[in-house]
């Protein structure tokens, strides 16, 4: 069978354009503990826990298009805290859904929307 996508990737990626990508890097690897370089001519990979995100600057030909994700994380309460010193606006604070997740859900300074869950249970 001919490998259609690098090992390791799965199907679907979620791309993020934006004119700040050291910025948005920097947020991700102090909120979530992101992993990956800033890289200039390819997007830059960045991964937070088993998923990978692509960051670009849409090589002046895209305009800046922020994303809306849900991050599963250890702790809800820590991560949204690390998030709002980082420069995040709250829109949810952190509470427990009908549906077993502690969420909260905030808003960066790039305008990328992140729900931030823990399962605690199925209901």
């Amino acid at each position: 069978m001919t490998q259609y996508k690098p090992a390791g990737w799965p199907s679907v990626i979620p791309r993020i354009v934006t004119r700040d990508i050291a910025g948005l890097t920097a947020f991700l690897r102090d909120v979530f503990g992101a992993e990956g370089e800033v890289r200039t001519g390819a997007p830059t990979e960045i991964r937070i826990g088993d998923s990978i995100i692509l960051i670009s600057d849409g090589g002046g030909i895209r305009e800046a298009m922020p994303a809306f994700l849900y991050v599963y994380v250890q702790n809800t309460d820590e991560t949204y805290r690390r998030a709002i010193a980082a420069g995040a606006e709250s829109i949810e604070t952190p509470a427990d859904t009908p549906y077993g997740d502690r969420r909260a859900m905030v808003r960066d300074s790039w305008a990328n929307v992140w729900q931030i869950a823990t399962y605690r249970s199925s209901p």
